[in-house]
């Protein structure tokens, strides 16, 4: 028998665990290679060839594909997939590692994954507009005259 392709191992993951839509796994996967190209690049190509990527880096690679890929719906689409918080990136992660799609090092844990970023804050907070300082008129704070 074949090894199950991606596509159903997400399938049986979500029959056990049906909080999250199988798009947030597609995600995952995709920002997992965003994460190392991303790593690879910042480290100028100096990183061996498959570092392992820890929690708190995952969790920042997806932010920012998050936000490459989606803008200023970032947050919209992830909750609308059961995403709301970076402790559910680390449960699919986990379930993804559970049935050996990802692996983990013994010093990996779901804990990793806890309260790294606030949802508000990363995805919705980079769209908004500045606030310009009290006592100020728009005229002022744009430089307009």
């Amino acid at each position: 028998m074949q090894n199950p392709d991606f596509a159903e191992i997400v399938a049986l993951i979500c029959k056990e665990d049906p909080r999250f839509d199988r798009k947030a796994y597609d995600f995952v996967r995709l920002g997992l290679d965003f994460t190392v190209k991303e790593m690879r690049k910042r480290d100028n190509a100096r990183a061996e060839r498959s570092r392992h990527v820890s929690g708190p880096e995952l969790l920042e690679g997806l932010r920012s594909y998050a936000l490459d890929q989606y803008g200023p719906l970032a947050k919209t689409v992830l909750n609308s997939w059961g995403v709301k918080r970076c402790r559910d990136f680390g449960d699919i992660v986990f379930n993804l590692i559970e049935y050996n799609v990802f692996s983990k090092t013994e010093n990996d844990r779901k804990e990793d994954f806890a309260d790294i970023f606030d949802f508000e804050e990363a995805f919705v907070r980079p769209f908004q507009p500045a606030r310009r300082p009290r006592g100020t008129s728009a005229t002022e704070a744009f430089g307009t005259a």
